[in-house]
């Protein structure tokens, strides 16, 4: 069992209608726990749109220290002072990412789970590599399952920060984060518990801590 402390990757709902009540709320998240970063994931907006959402919403979690990552629209981070962006293995490739973003940009990659896309990344540059589905999710389609032993060999193995993506929840994330993962990924655990987003994210919390 692998004894450092994951942290969350908080990851937006797949659609905002009220952005001044999700602003709201995602403060009462972000205060709740120890989350190191949340990627604005708004894949059906368009940019006029996702600009205007994301400049209520990115600074609510800059000034709270959480660095803040654009889904696939690499060209909208500089201009949005955002900390970097994540992108898939069919978005911007990696190369073209940092040549835009720069050296101090953090760039993640989603690499299923598959380690031979993950050492290409690390080695192209990526700052950490997203393995993923674990388990069923309803937050995005899943084409890929991922298995746990992928993070203990990776953890094992390989320096680069590893994230775990899919259908992770209060009760499953422990087994998640023991089995290598630096950053646990969760969206719909937040977003859709019955008590609010603070209190997913404490509950969160208290799965990871008793790691």
């Amino acid at each position: 069992m692998n004894t450092h402390q994951a942290r969350l990757y908080l990851i937006t709902p797949p659609v905002i209608t009220d952005v001044n009540a999700f602003a709201r709320e995602l403060e009462a998240a972000l205060m709740a726990g120890d989350v190191a970063a949340l990627q604005i994931r708004l894949k059906d907006l368009n940019d006029y749109d996702l600009i205007a959402l994301t400049k209520v919403i990115a600074p609510i979690a800059q000034n709270l220290g959480v660095a803040v990552l654009m889904n696939d629209r690499v060209q909208l981070v500089k201009s949005l002072k955002l900390d970097g962006a994540h992108i898939g293995q069919s978005d911007m490739p990696l190369k073209e990412a940092r040549a835009l973003l720069g050296k101090d940009a953090m760039i993640g990659v989603t690499c299923h789970n598959s380690r031979h896309l993950a050492m290409e990344a690390a080695e192209n540059g990526a700052d950490y590599v997203a393995f993923g589905a674990f388990y069923p999710t309803t937050t995005k389609t899943v084409e890929h399952m991922a298995e746990l032993e992928t993070l203990n060999i990776w953890q094992e193995t390989m320096e680069v920060p590893c994230v775990a993506i899919g259908g992770i929840t209060a009760e499953n994330a422990g087994e998640v984060a023991a089995a290598g993962a630096d950053f646990i990924a969760v969206s719909g655990a937040v977003w859709n518990h019955p008590a609010g987003a603070a209190a997913g994210v404490n509950a969160l919390m208290a799965a990871l801590s008793s790691t």
